[in-house]
């Protein structure tokens, strides 16, 4: 990940959990991969996960369909001018 991780987050995790800061800025840094990925890349990345597994297309397309639906992706970069057109229509 080529963000710097957010310092109070790892701290959060670190007192929450008690995971050596190292071990938490880890497992913050995973999730916020896990987040970070596009539709494009989680349906390239699920479709070669199911066909491993031996899965037919016509099963995999019902199961990334349902996986599509339950799954939080990253939002698209955003100009000043989105943001304003956001806010103020």
């Amino acid at each position: 990940m080529s963000e710097a991780l957010p310092a109070d987050l790892v701290r959060h995790v670190v007192g929450s959990t008690g995971l050596a800061p190292t071990t938490a800025a880890r497992v913050v840094a995973d999730v916020m991969a896990y987040f970070d990925e596009n539709v494009e890349d989680f349906v390239r990345r699920r479709h070669a996960e199911l066909k491993r597994s031996e899965r037919k297309n016509a099963e995999i397309w019902v199961i990334l369909s349902a996986d599509l639906r339950s799954r939080p992706f990253a939002a698209a970069r955003l100009s000043e001018r989105q943001l304003r057109r956001i806010v103020y229509g």
